[in-house]
């Protein structure tokens, strides 16, 4: 799930997005009729919006928890059911036949954008809904990255998405936990569904998910996350009710939950694995060449191929190399640029010293961060930031740091979370340029600001695609030059080796699923062109094999922000500011880039 804004947003928008000037205003005979039409023509679309929104929400319960709706939350969802997944393309035609009846002419710049936007991502979830696709999707549910076997714990744990403040918190927690059991059994069936058509996972992510489960059913259920929101209650609950509650839990935990772990565990390790398909890449599965082309064009937005991507990755690699050499000989370093490397991840000193130290220096560079913000941007989230590291049972295979929204009310905090796993494969000089991208002013900043902003529509706060997400996030991290962070030589060269992680991606990934690549080949990549960790790049290979092109959108996204941030420089010159140019690339939620080009052009052209 990656996935998750201003009170002046409404007159900032306005502003920003109205016709150039030089536009005739019409006669005043007409004016009416137009100003009627248009309105019309708003009610239209934005009645859309939310009759959308809410049948959404109404299939999707989990998405109304997180943002604080607690009407269905007795429920987790139907989800990987065909009613499911036929209710969600039903929904998405009819969508579209709606907007289609909309005259687009008739409405306002802002409007426009919320129409292209909504009829992108129709279009785009359709895709992702035809009976070829779902052949190769929804027979592969869970891998060691994406499943509801990970992601579910934390979120039904007193420190995750779900709410534990009343009784009824309590008591709907465990009726979406009879939820979660069927959703595991569901998911045995998906798999043996794609097991009698050929379509299957890898044995290299199906053994990290019986890791993942066999590490969840060792601890004893009073240690388990899902007992955590017994260990503490809130004021109001009497003492009666808590002693149930702790009984009801650990039953749950016992005679439910961990009975479905052991037979997903269990069927996985017997009857799938033998199944499972040696070859890591989409390129050796059945049909993964046909996913692969799809997922590209979701994750970028753009109509891109896996050849040409592969080439702009190496071209990156080549041009953040160059400048690597340049920190190597500032700081008199005596050897080839892997020997670098070597000395980065090797040498004590770049090595942090325990959980502790690396938890207390994250809230140091948090506040530096917040010191410049405001030179750099005119409106800052409510919600608060929140800096934690990953919680042990899911640490060893997650990424080095990940962010979680918080709730657009800002009552629960947006989360930092980093990896404290394996310290000593860990260094030290990127964690401001990973505090940069996931924390303030990357992802912390661009959901909270969007899901804040009650002037957008439902689906522009909460959604949202990968590209701009995470786009922006990379982009984030060169703020770091400006701010001063990155004077310091091993500073700059842990963002430079954050840069090159993402040129890599690109190279890597189209790799695996289009050019056949092994996952030794593509750890050996990385290692060679970076100062990576054998933990952290093994890390990173997996997650590219289990979320192919997900990791593409990086790089991607950023090198657009930053192609329109030098255009608008170049055609606004001393009048530009770069507060205003962040305002109109956030303030208006997660855009396809093509739609946040025209954003920018048109905002360039207003500016002149």
């Amino acid at each position: 799930m990656t996935r998750t804004l201003a009170s002046a947003f409404a007159v900032a928008l306005s502003l920003a997005l109205a016709a150039p000037a030089a536009a005739q205003a019409p006669a005043a005979a007409t004016a009416p009729v137009q100003n009627t039409a248009q309105n019309a023509a708003h009610e239209a679309l934005w009645q859309l919006f939310r009759d959308s929104d809410e049948a959404s929400l109404k299939r999707n319960p989990i998405q109304a928890l997180f943002r604080g709706d607690m009407r269905y939350a007795d429920r987790l969802g139907d989800y990987i059911t065909d009613a499911w997944y036929d209710a969600e393309r039903a929904a998405g035609e009819s969508d579209l036949r709606r907007l289609e009846a909309i005259d687009r002419t008739r409405l306002d710049a802002t409007d426009r954008i919320a129409y292209d936007v909504f009829k992108w991502q129709t279009e785009e979830n359709l895709k992702g809904l035809t009976p070829e696709i779902l052949a190769l999707t929804a027979v592969r549910p869970i891998n060691h990255f994406t499943g509801f076997h990970t992601f579910y714990p934390s979120f039904a744990s007193a420190t995750g998405g779900a709410p534990f403040a009343t009784l009824a918190d309590y008591e709907n927690n465990l009726k979406r936990h009879q939820d979660f059991v069927t959703l595991l059994d569901r998911s045995i069936g998906r798999f043996r569904e794609g097991m009698a058509s050929g379509v299957v996972e890898t044995k290299l992510t199906i053994n990290n998910v019986i890791e993942q489960l066999a590490t969840q059913l060792a601890e004893a259920p009073e240690e388990s996350p899902f007992y955590s929101p017994v260990t503490q209650f809130p004021d109001g609950i009497s003492a009666a009710d808590q002693t149930r509650l702790k009984a009801e839990y650990r039953a749950m935990i016992a005679d439910r939950i961990y009975p479905s772990y052991k037979r997903l565990h269990d069927f996985l390790k017997a009857e799938y694995l033998p199944a499972a398909r040696d070859q890591v890449g989409l390129s050796a599965m059945k049909g993964g060449p046909v996913l692969y082309a799809q997922l590209i064009e979701n994750t970028t937005t753009l109509p891109l191929k896996a050849e040409d991507i592969h080439n702009i990755g190496l071209a990156e690699v080549k041009r953040i190399h160059a400048e690597m050499e340049k920190v190597k000989a500032e700081v008199a370093f005596k050897g080839t640029l892997p020997e670098f490397f070597e000395y980065l991840r090797s040498d004590p000193k770049f090595q942090p010293k325990s959980r502790e130290w690396l938890t207390e220096k994250y809230f140091e560079i948090g506040k530096a961060v917040d010191a410049k913000v405001p030179d750099y941007f005119s409106t800052v989230p409510k919600s608060p930031l929140d800096i934690r590291p990953y919680e042990p049972f899911r640490e060893k295979h997650e990424a080095g740091g990940s962010y979680m929204p918080g709730t657009p009310d800002g009552t629960r905090p947006g989360i930092f979370y980093f990896n404290a796993y394996d310290l000593p494969s860990r260094t030290t000089p990127g964690m401001t340029t990973l505090y940069l991208h996931e924390g303030a002013p990357g992802h912390h900043f661009q959901i909270s600001l969007a899901q804040e902003n009650e002037a957008l529509p439902n689906f522009m706060r909460f959604g949202g695609n990968t590209a701009y997400v995470e786009g922006w996030g990379l982009y984030a991290e060169t703020l770091g030059y400006p701010m001063g962070f990155f004077d310091d030589p091993y500073q700059r060269f842990g963002t430079l080796s954050d840069e090159m992680l993402r040129a890599m991606r690109l190279v890597v990934d189209t790799g695996l699923h289009a050019k056949g690549w092994t996952r030794d080949r593509a750890i050996e990549y990385m290692l060679a062109n970076s100062d990576m960790g054998r933990t952290d790049a093994t890390a990173e290979v997996e997650r590219y094999i289990a979320i192919p092109s997900q990791a593409l959108a990086y790089k991607i996204g950023a090198l657009k922000i930053q192609e329109l941030r030098a255009r608008a420089e170049k055609a606004l010159g001393k009048t530009f500011d770069i507060r205003d140019f962040h305002a109109q690339v956030l303030m208006t939620g997660a855009l396809p880039l093509a739609v946040l080009e025209k954003k920018i052009d048109d905002w360039i052209a207003s500016k002149k």
